[in-house]
């Protein structure tokens, strides 16, 4: 059978930087990309974790990544979950998240990095934190070979249409529903 396109004609043969999405209600988004983030700098890449909304609490990621010698490197930019319960918008969550977000584009134009994670990104946007517009112009303008994964629940469809591969997890069964608390290693 032969290709209908150029496009299909390449498939298998191109080398560029991925832009990938975890996404969905079920658990293992942030997981996920932590194991490929794990992989490329088991691979020698140098990988950089950017976690938009976390930072309140000691996850044990922080630990592992410190044992990867800087090829691993993991940093927290928020307070902790924000918009719990439905409520406003703190205004200091929303300076954070910019700021987030410009640390994020410099860090993707530094040449430093050869996959960028920017995690609970999905949330920032979903939250109406940051323009999914905005982040889509800078995720095309990124450099040719930088990998990307975005996590966090309900991607945007823009970048649902942007991304190479998305991935969404689906709950089936979850512990917590049936009363038993998270399990250090297991959900932090």
């Amino acid at each position: 059978m032969e290709p209908t396109d150029a496009k299909e004609a390449n498939a298998g043969t191109q080398r560029r930087g991925l832009l990938l999405i975890n996404t969905g209600a079920g658990k293992g988004k942030t997981t996920a990309a932590l194991g490929t983030a794990m992989r490329a700098a088991g691979s020698g890449m140098r990988v950089l974790v950017l976690q938009f909304l976390k930072g309140s609490w000691h996850y044990g990621e922080l630990d592992a990544a410190e044992r990867f010698s800087g090829d691993l490197v993991i940093r927290q930019l928020g307070r902790g979950f924000v918009k719990v319960g439905g409520a406003e918008t703190d205004p200091e969550d929303l300076r954070m998240v910019r700021e987030a977000w410009d640390e994020s584009v410099r860090e993707m134009n530094s040449g430093e990095w050869d996959m960028v994670v920017l995690d609970e990104i999905n949330y920032a946007i979903g939250y109406g934190m940051l323009e999914p517009e905005t982040v889509a112009t800078s995720l095309q303008a990124r450099p040719p070979m930088l990998h990307v994964i975005l996590t966090g629940r309900n991607a945007h469809p823009l970048l649902v249409e942007l991304a190479d591969t998305v991935t969404e997890m689906r709950e089936v069964k979850h512990a917590y529903a049936r009363g038993i608390l998270a399990q250090r290693g297991v959900e932090f």
